[in-house]
């Protein structure tokens, strides 16, 4: 018999998942934010957290809890949103799912069963945050963290990062490709695989890392190619976003979302940290690479581009926003699907146009504060004047 508990978390849930969306009154011209957040751990089916037979669980008790909802791929098919979302379970292990909506700022949906990877990797230990790249080979492929236990540490943290590959054209039936293999950085995280061959060949955006939390001699966001998807191997990583000093880039910089087909450019959405006296804090970062030569970065516009505000800087890892996913229309409405604290998920809403006079009207970091102040003060005088004017 299923218990009488659970009818009521249902009622509740439904309400959760049939709660609108609306824009809040954040304005600064270039995206959309939302009230409220799009996947959170309460939006995981009840059927996944609880054992629903009154006999088994008199108690109606949490056997499988879920701790957060974060860092999801993004995908359009047949009209409809598609998220692979990070869940992390009680037990610290994450693991993927797929939640849709017909609108793409409110309803998702889990399916009712999570991602079921094909399981490759005897070492591997934990899956996380895949980017979905529709790629014009006609596949859809997940790019995710494979992590492992460093084998020749023996400190209990010690892990080893590398990017797994799987391949789908369904969100339902994955096939796993070998890991990426990139023959200058012992470490991979924050892989991206460009939609688009270039010069007949795969193209991965790479982090190169020293280890598995800092980066060391790895110079900032990677660009390199492959022949093979399927024995994927980078022999060379050129070095395209520089992590440069006393900027959101100065600790470390990851690509985030697919690189998006603008008219101008390709649009890049990256994420930026720096240190800080409360710990690492991650932002968002936009730059703008050549049509003919993704390699090649032709915009970049100062400063952030999304940071976590408000009830965003609070969760598990604190002062954190991260994308690894966005969804470009044929209308040109960009839906930007990002994590806070690594703790829930949210959406920016925008379009290409708007991006794109984002990164080409948007004036350089000059990176000294008197040059700062010089090009703050050329923008007040403009202004002042135009003032005066009317």
């Amino acid at each position: 018999m299923i218990h009488s508990q659970y009818f009521a978390e249902k009622a509740k849930q439904d309400r959760l998942l049939e709660k609108k969306n609306q824009k809040s009154d954040f304005y600064n011209g270039i995206f959309d934010r939302y009230e409220n957040p799009v996947l959170t751990r309460d939006h995981a089916p009840i059927h996944w957290r609880f054992d629903l037979n009154e006999e088994t669980n008199p108690y109606f008790m949490e056997r499988l809890g879920i701790n957060a909802v974060m860092n999801s791929g993004a995908v359009e098919m047949d009209g409809k949103f598609y998220l692979v979302a990070r869940v992390e379970g009680a037990d610290r292990k994450s693991f993927f799912a797929v939640a849709e909506s017909e609108s793409g700022v409110d309803g998702f949906r889990f399916w009712d069963y999570p991602v079921r990877l094909p399981d490759t990797c005897p070492e591997e230990t934990n899956v996380y945050d895949m980017r979905l790249t529709k790629h014009e080979d006609g596949y859809i492929y997940g790019v995710f963290c494979s992590e492992s236990k460093d084998p020749d540490n023996a400190d209990l943290s010690a892990a080893v990062a590398e990017a797994g590959i799987v391949r789908t054209k369904d969100l339902k039936n994955w096939e796993r490709l070998d890991n990426l293999k990139t023959l200058q950085s012992p470490q991979q995280r924050n892989v991206v695989l460009h939609p688009e061959f270039v010069d007949g060949k795969y193209a991965f955006y790479t982090r190169p890392m020293d280890g598995f939390i800092e980066t060391g001699s790895g110079g900032g966001i990677g660009f390199g190619l492959c022949d093979d998807i399927e024995h994927a191997v980078i022999d060379e990583e050129k070095i395209i976003s520089r992590r440069v000093y006393h900027t959101l880039t100065e600790a470390k910089n990851g690509a985030g979302a697919v690189p998006i087909r603008g008219k101008k450019c390709w649009i890049n959405i990256a994420h930026g940290v720096r240190n800080t006296a409360a710990g690492l804090r991650y932002v968002l970062y936009v730059f703008g690479t050549d049509l003919n030569d993704p390699s090649n970065v032709i915009a970049e516009p100062s400063g952030v581009f999304l940071v976590p505000l408000g009830r965003e800087r609070v969760g598990d890892v604190s002062n954190v926003v991260f994308t690894n996913g966005a969804i470009a229309r044929e209308n040109g409405d960009v839906y930007i699907y990002y994590a806070s604290s690594d703790t829930r998920m949210h959406v920016a809403t925008t379009t290409i146009d708007k991006l794109e006079d984002y990164l080409y009207h948007t004036p350089k970091d000059p990176l000294r504060s008197p040059d700062c102040v010089k090009q703050r003060c050329e923008l007040i005088d403009k202004n002042l004047s135009l003032l005066k004017k009317d």
